[in-house]
């Protein structure tokens, strides 16, 4: 009888407390919200983790600005997706190989990663294709929320991208992180003050702990839950679907049914975390992930999720 009075009690206050979490949780106070954040600067409409790219999506009003970081020779913090070059510049060589002044230019045309078969032709203009440092975006852009994706695991890199949000003075305006745990943990390590992202590992401590009831009393450091759409990906030639092979939609369904709960992610806003949704490039996408209550989406194509949010004003504003 005792023991079914003690679980009859944990049951009724985890549910009790996963609605309304701030009964025992300090909300997180985040100064900045964002429904529209750019990919890489906007990857469908310039060349991506460009300056060309940030300034034109910031002037098609983006509210976030999404890059990746790598260390080159030099030891410069270079904006840019991959280590290796071959794809971006056709060189086969990592950048962590070629100092900054010796980077080529960017292709001409390139593919787009969320978007299959499309590619990205941009102009003739060389300055265009150039890779910029992160230092560049932050004075180019100093009150602009970035988030960052740390993309190797070297501690020289993260301690750099740390001193440069601390040099220009934008902890509160930075999310940064990366989907590996232990790169994730030594930015956490290195600088508690900055926004920071789950991990793979945490994303799944997260679900195992909601389905086991633990979550409403478990401290999360985590300020951004940032997740895909399953669906996303069976739409892919390569990546994510092409590791898992015939698996692939077994993977995506378990993860559209456990992961994908909107009683998950009002229980984390309700906690001060924001959700955002990677990387929707179609309206039927966007409209899913804002009635499912995301807070924000990362996009491709920065001019095509503006004229949604300009078109959809009561379904992406109703929660502000």
């Amino acid at each position: 009888m005792l023991f079914y009075t003690l679980l009859g009690g944990y049951v009724l206050s985890s549910v009790i407390l996963f609605k309304y979490p701030m009964l025992i949780h300090k909300k997180k106070k985040i100064k900045f919200e964002c429904k529209h954040i750019s990919h890489r600067g906007g990857a469908g409409e310039s060349y991506e983790n460009t300056m060309s790219a940030f300034k034109r999506a910031v002037e098609i009003g983006t509210e976030m600005l999404e890059l990746d970081c790598q260390l080159t020779k030099d030891e410069e913090v270079v904006v840019s997706h991959d280590q290796n070059l071959l794809r971006s510049t056709g060189l086969n060589k990592n950048i962590c190989e070629v100092n900054y002044n010796d980077l080529p230019l960017l292709k001409p045309c390139l593919p787009i990663d969320f978007d299959p078969e499309v590619e990205y032709v941009g102009s003739a203009n060389e300055s265009d294709r150039k890779f910029p440092l992160l230092k560049e975006v932050f004075d180019a852009f100093p009150d602009l929320p970035i988030n960052i994706d740390i993309k190797i695991n070297d501690d020289r890199l993260i301690s750099k991208v740390s001193d440069l949000i601390k040099q220009y003075n934008r902890e509160e305006y930075t999310v940064w992180g990366n989907f590996n745990n232990e790169i994730t943990q030594k930015c956490y390590k290195t600088n508690p003050n900055v926004n920071l992202f789950f991990s793979m590992k945490r994303v799944t401590t997260l679900v195992l702990l909601m389905y086991s009831g633990l979550l409403p009393f478990v401290s999360l450091k985590e300020t951004h839950l940032e997740i895909f759409l399953p669906s996303i990906y069976l739409r892919r030639k390569g990546g994510l679907s092409a590791t898992f092979l015939p698996l692939h939609k077994v993977v995506c369904h378990m993860t559209n049914l456990l992961l994908i709960r909107p009683c998950l992610f009002n229980h984390l806003q309700a906690r001060g975390i924001h959700v955002y949704f990677w990387v929707l490039n179609r309206e039927e996408e966007y409209e899913r992930a804002f009635r499912l209550g995301a807070t924000g989406v990362m996009t491709d194509y920065p001019t095509k999720l503006k004229t949604f949010l300009n078109n959809n004003y009561e379904l992406n504003y109703e929660k502000n």
